[in-house]
């Protein structure tokens, strides 16, 4: 993503920011819920340009095992200060002062007992921001909210603050106290960073803030619960503000996916980008994607929507690219069912996703997987009389073989 202009601007030097901060550790009952320290240890692997998303001079700094949250301050207030883009990022455990119910970043020793003297005050890192008057910020959060912050985080529903800042984009995930030990980590570092690290690592040309959330989030198995920040309702809701719902008017059918580089990427409609990495083999970030934005698309429309359908009908076609035709099979007749039910059995919606489960399903070489989706796959078929009768034919004797052991060598007519 870029920010401008690099190097210099109006004869002064753009020189941009990198504060990563590691908070105090969250752990439950022995086990470890965030490592803060490792996380900052593998983002500082990440050069400071591709953290910024340009190529203008930076500096990096990282901070952990800090006590006195002045020391952060000052730190903070230099970041700030920055003329060049900043990126600031923040891991550890969201505490709360339980007199003035303020949420609080603890710091290394802060206990429930000297929260508001050996934390970092949330509105300590909002205000910072706040009084920023150059150059784009971004900042990400991998938090865990202790018992004392949760309910907090609860009401507000977002991180407070960040929402609306000038030149701020915040992104960044909270997970709650009953998060098991472990869940959402690999191998120390926090899944929803390694995500991040991840794709910017292999991506040839850095995806945007937005796409890095998007596919962080939808890949770092988060347990039920766990904020996310900004929500694909929120990522929709702000696209539909610039650009419209994401469908003005519903899809005949669903049709291939744009040629790469022809629309916009996560926000409003992606599939010119879903579309390229499945053509890239990197099918695990197309169905990533896919999900979150299936997941925007339902909380905005509603899972029987014709607009949701549509984004089944886009994971069944990723599916059949990725080989997993299983997956697709099912999904190609969920999207038949709920279109046999509003447009009827003689609507070319209906057949075409008809006919994509018959071919995904024949395309399944497991006897057990086949046979256990053959019975819906049928009964679809004969629900629609003006299909190629072929078509139910060819599914019936398939099922019969697999209902045969001995007629094995039928499982593939």
């Amino acid at each position: 993503m870029g920010f401008g202009g690099v190097g210099v601007a109006d004869g002064v030097e753009r020189r941009g920011h990198v504060l990563l901060l590691a908070g105090d550790a969250a752990v439950r009952r022995g086990g470890v819920l965030v490592a803060p320290g490792v996380n900052v240890a593998a983002l500082a692997m990440v050069p400071a340009g591709v953290l910024l998303g340009c190529g203008v001079p930076a500096d990096m700094v990282c901070l952990e095992g800090v006590r006195d949250p002045n020391t952060v301050l000052t730190r903070l207030r230099v970041a700030v200060g920055a003329s060049g883009p900043l990126f600031v990022y923040v891991s550890g455990r969201l505490t709360a002062d339980r007199r003035g119910r303020q949420l609080h970043v603890a710091l290394a020793g802060t206990t429930a007992g000297s929260v508001r003297y050996t934390s970092l005050p949330w509105e300590w890192l909002v205000g910072e921001l706040r009084s920023r008057s150059t150059g784009a910020a971004t900042v990400v959060v991998d938090l865990v909210a202790d018992r004392a912050a949760w309910p907090l985080v609860g009401e507000y529903g977002t991180l407070p603050g960040l929402a609306g800042l000038p030149g701020v984009e915040a992104f960044g995930v909270v997970r709650g106290p009953a998060t098991p030990a472990g869940d959402g980590v690999a191998g120390g570092v926090s899944n929803y960073t390694r995500q991040w690290i991840d794709q910017l690592g292999r991506a040839p040309v850095r995806p945007s803030n937005v796409e890095l959330h998007v596919l962080a989030a939808g890949s770092a198995g988060l347990a039920p619960g766990t904020l996310v920040v900004p929500s694909a309702r929120e990522l929709e809701m702000r696209s539909g503000a610039a650009t419209g719902h994401l469908h003005q008017d519903p899809a005949p059918a669903p049709s291939p996916p744009p040629a790469p580089g022809t629309g916009s990427v996560v926000v409003g409609d992606p599939r010119a980008r879903l579309h390229a990495l499945a053509v890239d083999g990197r099918h695990g970030e197309a169905d990533a994607l896919a999900r979150v934005w299936e997941q925007g698309v339902v909380e905005r429309w509603g899972r029987i929507s014709v607009e949701a359908v549509q984004c089944v009908e886009i994971r069944a076609d990723l599916a059949r690219m990725a080989g997993d035709f299983v997956s697709a099979a099912r999904l190609w007749m969920g999207a038949g069912r709920a279109r046999l039910e509003w447009q009827g059995a003689d609507a070319a919606e209906v057949r075409d996703a008809a006919a994509g489960a018959l071919y995904c399903w024949t395309q399944v070489r497991d006897r057990a997987e086949a046979l256990e989706a053959g019975p819906e796959l049928v009964a679809l078929l004969r629900a629609l009389p003006l299909l190629d009768p072929d078509h139910l034919r060819l599914a019936e004797l398939r099922l019969e073989a697999l209902r045969t052991p001995d007629r094995s060598r039928s499982l593939h007519p």
